[in-house]
């Protein structure tokens, strides 16, 4: 299945991680159940659930599993497990052809950034497995901003750092969180199916 582009001339490009430039949103998904496993979780989180979580931070997710199920997990102790076991899995993460391929397309020729709403160590290492890391000397994290997605603040602040005007970004997407935010910071999206492999 091939990536399709809006025919618009961009001056520049933000792309997600997981699941966008690498395929590691299985492997994400295992840390997750192996987590919550391990604090006891009362109910299961379903795979259905982690997909639409995608693109949230991770102590949001548990939150949301708290509120949603009526428990009280500690969500950072939840998320410093789940980094701690998704970390171990890094070297197994694989590139999405398609995107990584157009990422490399730009590469030299416009603004490229990341906006991820995972840890900066979790996002560097799977760009480093799958040989993408110098294509993006910006990358952006839940931490360096007020809110993370949905809220439109990190793909502003990639815009900002990139000296590109939001409308004149696309952002590439396999999160519905992350394409409300792009919708919210004035930006194009393209959304990343799963099938895109």
């Amino acid at each position: 299945m091939p990536l399709e582009i809006p025919d618009y001339p961009f001056q520049a490009y933000i792309f997600d991680c997981d699941g966008t430039l690498v395929d590691s949103m299985p492997l994400h998904y295992l840390a997750w159940t192996d987590a919550l496993n391990q604090h006891d979780a009362p109910f299961v989180f379903t795979e259905e659930e982690f997909y639409a979580s995608a693109g949230m931070k991770e102590q949001d997710v548990v939150r949301q599993l708290n509120a949603k199920h009526g428990t009280n997990l500690d969500p950072v102790s939840v998320d410093e497990l789940k980094m701690e076991i998704f970390a171990k899995r890094i070297p197994e993460v694989q590139a999405v052809g398609p995107v990584a391929d157009f990422a490399k397309s730009l590469f030299g020729r416009f603004p490229i950034a990341v906006a991820s709403g995972s840890e900066e160590a979790t996002v560097r290492g799977c760009l480093t497995a799958t040989g993408l890391i110098d294509l993006f000397p910006i990358i952006i994290t839940p931490k360096k901003v007020k809110h993370g997605k949905p809220a439109p603040d990190m793909f502003l602040l990639a815009a900002e750092q990139m000296g590109i005007a939001p409308s004149e970004c696309l952002v590439l997407e396999d999160g519905n969180s992350g394409i409300v935010a792009a919708k919210a910071a004035g930006m194009q999206s393209v959304f990343i199916p799963r099938t895109l492999r």
